[in-house]
């Protein structure tokens, strides 16, 4: 992570291929995300450029259905706030999932995925009149998601190309 970066990434948590891995997003929810943004591993993980900062840093464990628990909260409360203070050149943050958009978006946030995500134009809009990073609520790019995104076809036609234009902008 830099200073110098203009664009961040705050997720949720490691997955399982992540935490073996050790890098945020080494799995097909990564080739999801960089093709959203427009960019190549290579920009991806450079940090001087892009900064990844999930509300958990550790691999949360899995449910009794075997999906992925929720971050752990004192990850936030040790580590979160204090990582945004070191990142001063931030101009765009891509909330991704309902932990980051609760968190990024307090009460500006919606009862459901589809109208936060379907919202974005709000957010990114007063974020930047208030001098505050732009922030844009995503949906999880996991092939979980894959009936959302045929079903808000808006996604991909309204929303991915601001979110190209702006990376591009910035990286």
């Amino acid at each position: 992570m830099s200073s110098n970066a203009r664009v961040c990434i705050c997720g949720q948590a490691p997955g399982t291929r992540v935490h073996k891995s050790g890098r945020p997003f080494t799995d097909p929810s990564g080739d999801r995300l960089r093709n959203w943004m427009g960019i190549d591993e290579e920009i991806f993980y450079d940090a001087e450029r892009l900064a990844i900062v999930p509300m958990g840093f550790c691999f949360p464990g899995l449910d009794d259905k075997g999906g992925d628990l929720p971050p752990r909260k004192e990850c936030r409360t040790l580590w979160h706030d204090a990582l945004f203070t070191e990142l001063p050149k931030i101009e765009m943050i891509l909330v991704i999932g309902q932990y980051a958009q609760a968190y990024h978006l307090g009460a500006m946030r919606k009862k459901s995925l589809t109208e936060t995500v379907g919202s974005w134009q709000e957010y990114f809009n007063a974020a930047a009149a208030d001098g505050k990073p732009k922030v844009l609520p995503l949906p999880h790019p996991s092939w979980r998601n894959n009936a959302w995104l045929r079903k808000n076809p808006w996604f991909e036609r309204d929303l991915l190309p601001v979110l190209r234009a702006e990376v591009a902008r910035l990286i």
